[in-house]
């Protein structure tokens, strides 16, 4: 199985915007959001993933087909902090170490310091990021709550 992450072009945005259609409708299950009247989820920061700085949109395929997307975004106006926005592996992906590189792979194309937060509903993705992120780091990473988000943060260095 090859797995691939590449950074999304502008030309691929609308690729992009179907993938995060189908990660909110995943993601309904925890979050109760509603589709608007087009049957559209949306999400409204996309473009800004080519017009601001410190955002980076990827997508991953596997066996050259696309399996999923990561948005980065870097946080913080002293040090820089990598925060993973968004992440989604197709399912019929899941469980084959898809997400497991994909992690990798972006952990180490931004060395310095990241934090991953999941919402508290999320028990799945807490599941996944301890096991990806203790992997990960060798168990050098830290898990916190803070007051401007429901649900645990796990913070590290990556190792690049």
């Amino acid at each position: 199985m090859e797995v691939v992450v590449s950074k999304a072009a502008a030309e691929q945005k609308s690729v992009l915007r179907n993938l995060l259609e189908l990660y909110k409708y995943d993601f309904t299950e925890f979050d109760p959001e509603d589709v608007n009247e087009h049957g559209l989820f949306e999400y409204p920061y996309l473009d800004h993933y080519w017009t601001e700085e410190g955002r980076h949109p990827f997508l991953v395929h596997v066996d050259g087909k696309l399996a999923g997307f990561a948005l980065i975004r870097e946080l913080g106006s002293d040090e820089r902090v990598y925060s993973v926005a968004e992440f989604f592996v197709m399912k019929k992906y899941r469980r084959h170490g898809v997400g497991r590189k994909l992690a990798f792979d972006l952990f180490n194309r931004f060395p310095g310091q990241w934090e991953v937060a999941q919402m508290e509903e999320n028990e799945p993705a807490q599941t996944f990021w301890r096991r990806i992120i203790d992997e990960y780091t060798k168990g050098s990473y830290q898990e916190m709550t803070r007051d401007d988000w429901e649900g645990p943060i796990q913070t590290f260095r990556s190792l690049s």
